[in-house]
Formats: C-alpha cells, sequence, structure tokens
C-alpha cells in the first residue's frame, strides 16, 4: 500500500506561515501534481513528505503508518530533484547503485535492478560514463534511475524537467507518465508549469500562499475552477475577466464599463441572486468568436500572434486587456476595431468579493 494522507498539515519557518492546515488523501498507483506559482508551498509540502523537512503541525502517513518521526530512508520514497544531485566522480552504474550499496544489498541484485532500470530509461549505453559526458536529458534519466532501483512505494518529483529546454520537456514528460502507467507507482510531481500538470496528473493540485485552493481531475478544474486564482492559473492564454453589474431586464443583462451583453440562460444560473451586484466574468480565449455584426464585446486590436493553425487576438477594450484565440485565416490587423462575442454556456461568474465561483 502507498496510499498518502496528509492531516492538517502546517508549516512555519520562523514567523513566516507557509503551509496552512493542508488536508489531502493520495490514492494508492495516483500520479498527483502539485502546481502553483513560486513561493506558493508546493516543494515544502515535497519536503515534508520526504521527511527533508518536518511539520509544524499536522500528520503524515504512508499506508497506516504514521511517518512524521520516521527518518527519510526508512520512509519507502524515492526523490527525484531539479538539479539531479548525481555524484560527478562516479560512473553512472555506480551512481544508481549507490543506495543499494549502503544498505547492503547484494551485488548480483543491485546489477539486476540498475541494468533492468536502465533498460526501462534507455540509458544502458552511458552506464560507464560520468555524468559530466551526458546532456541535461540524460542525466535526468539517470536520476530518474537511480530513484526506481530503490524500488519505493512512492516517487516524489520536485520540478524535474526546469532545466530542460522546451522540446526535451515534452519528451521527458511523455516518458514520466509512461514510466508511471508500467511501474503503477504512487507519484508526486512539484511544477510550476500548468502544461505540465494538465498533460501528466491523474489529478491535480493547485496552491496559493500555502493554502490549497482545489484537487480534482485536469478537465474538472479546467471546466469548473472552484475559485477566480484556479480559473485564471490554469489555462494558456490566460482566461479573461471582466467586471459587470448583473441588471435584470426582460432576462438579465452584463453591464460593464465598456460593454453589455444580454445573458440568455439565466434561468439555469445564480445569477438571479446577484441583481443589481458586481460579479466578475470569466471567459476562455478559446471561447470569444469574431462577431461582424457587431453585437458582443466591442475591443481594438493590438497584437495578433500566429501560432500556426490558430491566432492569439490581443486586444484592449478600456482598461481591459482581452485574448482570444481564433482561427489563423481570420484577417486582422493592428489598430483594427472588432467584435467579441462570448459562448455564454461557458462563462464563468465569480463573486466579486470572494471571488468563489457562482455558479460551478
Amino acid at each position: 500500500m502507498a496510499e498518502l494522507k496528509l492531516r492538517d498539515i502546517n508549516k512555519s519557518f520562523g514567523e513566516t506561515h507557509v503551509l496552512h492546515d493542508v488536508n489531502l488523501d493520495i490514492i494508492d498507483g495516483e500520479f498527483l501534481v502539485l502546481v502553483g506559482p513560486s513561493g506558493c508551498g508546493k516543494s515544502t509540502l515535497l519536503r515534508l513528505v520526504a521527511g527533508l523537512e518536518d511539520a509544524s503541525g499536522g500528520e503524515i502517513y504512508i499506508g497506516d503508518q504514521q511517518v512524521n518521526d520516521v527518518a527519510p530512508k526508512d520512509r519507502a520514497i524515492a526523490m527525484v530533484f531539479q538539479n539531479y544531485a548525481l555524484y560527478p566522480h562516479m560512473n553512472i552504474y555506480d551512481n544508481m547503485a549507490f543506495g543499494l550499496k549502503l544498505k547492503k544489498v547484494p551485488r548480483d541484485e543491485i546489477k539486476e535492478r540498475v541494468l533492468a532500470a536502465a533498460n526501462i530509461l534507455g540509458i544502458e549505453d552511458y552506464l560507464q560514463r560520468r555524468p559530466k559526458e551526458l546532456s541535461g536529458g540524460q542525466r535526468q534519466r539517470v536520476a530518474v534511475g537511480r530513484a526506481i532501483v530503490r524500488n519505493p512505494a512512492v516517487f516524489l518529483f520536485d520540478e524535474p524537467l526546469s532545466n530542460l529546454d522546451a522540446k526535451l520537456r515534452v519528451q521527458m514528460r511523455s516518458e514520466i507518465k509512461k514510466l508511471h502507467t508500467e511501474l503503477k507507482t504512487t507519484m508526486i510531481y512539484v511544477t510550476h508549469d500548468q502544461v505540465e500538470a494538465m498533460t501528466m496528473g491523474d489529478r491535480i493540485v493547485i496552491m496559493k500562499d500555502g493554502y490549497l485552493m482545489q484537487a480534482d481531475a485536469p478537465l474538472e478544474i479546467y471546466n469548473r475552477p472552484k475559485n477566480k486564482f484556479v480559473a485564471g492559473f490554469i489555462g494558456s492564454p490566460a482566461m479573461n475577466f471582466l467586471t459587470a453589474k448583473v441588471e435584470a431586464t426582460q432576462g438579465i443583462t452584463l453591464v460593464g464599463k465598456d460593454f453589455t451583453l444580454n445573458y440568455p440562460e439565466a434561468d439555469e444560473t445564480k445569477l438571479k441572486a446577484y441583481i443589481d451586484q458586481e460579479v466578475v466574468v470569466g471567459v476562455r480565449p478559446e471561447h470569444l468568436t469574431l462577431e461582424p455584426s457587431g453585437e458582443g464585446i466591442g475591443v481594438t486590436l493590438e497584437l495578433s500572434e500566429l501560432m500556426g493553425s490558430e491566432s492569439y487576438l490581443h486586444a484592449i477594450m478600456g482598461d481591459n486587456k482581452i485574448v482570444a484565440r481564433v482561427d489563423a485565416s481570420e484577417s486582422v490587423n493592428p489598430g483594427d476595431t472588432l467584435t467579441f462575442l462570448p459562448d455564454f454556456e461557458n462563462l464563468h461568474f465569480f463573486d466579486a468579493q470572494t471571488e468563489a465561483s457562482i455558479c460551478n
């Protein structure tokens, strides 16, 4: 069993409180991604699970065992770091075997485990080389292999791809995900990259300022964010936000400083509870289309980014910046006056004070 349970986890460094009452269950065999901006506490949480830091409060369980006072080497975990942490004077075989030698594992078993891990990762031909002779991607495979040979109950990854170039990151993402499919071992993966989170995780945990904002499947987070922060953090380009007053007409009208939208789905929303109040309207770039009739949100185009089959249109409306993702065949130029029409079925609404989702 490699189920992890975090109960009321708190962590302070002096007077700085970096984790606040974190509660989380990670099921056996799950690939869980911790994501959030720098300083949100995700790496600290990972280090608490690894035993590299002590919790200021709360309990950590691996299986049925509380491990707060268990040494890192006895926790049945293996950690892969951002900087590889390889011994430069050892060859790759010895780097991968080092931890097993410390545990007095028989030599034949060490060889079997190292060769098996090297085969999985495609680094059999590099075992007699030194780390300096390998590329960044190859060194990261060695670091992963060193973790595999330990046969841990839980793998911990702390931003392992951040030192790699963009193309290699894409390749390593798929390799780590494939590795999880083969090993069926619980993995916790920390990143600040929301693309990595969306493409790799069975479940994503989004953190902010030491608080857990939402823990859900990737599409659940994308389609039903629980608050404005989650909505804006996940998605590229990011969700657009506009402030509007909810007015009752024949249906419901959203009235902003520089736009008016007649909202057609009033009976299916909770917006009636916000009549005569301001709300934050969220719309993703792919849910904005160019509207030739002029009915929608009037904007002035600043920049068109060609991305291949589609373009990102960066526009301004008063004090607001808005991005739409449209087909690359749309012919527009900077300075053009355009109208964006939102897909009303895919609008998101947030309380202007609490920033909590209204309709999810």
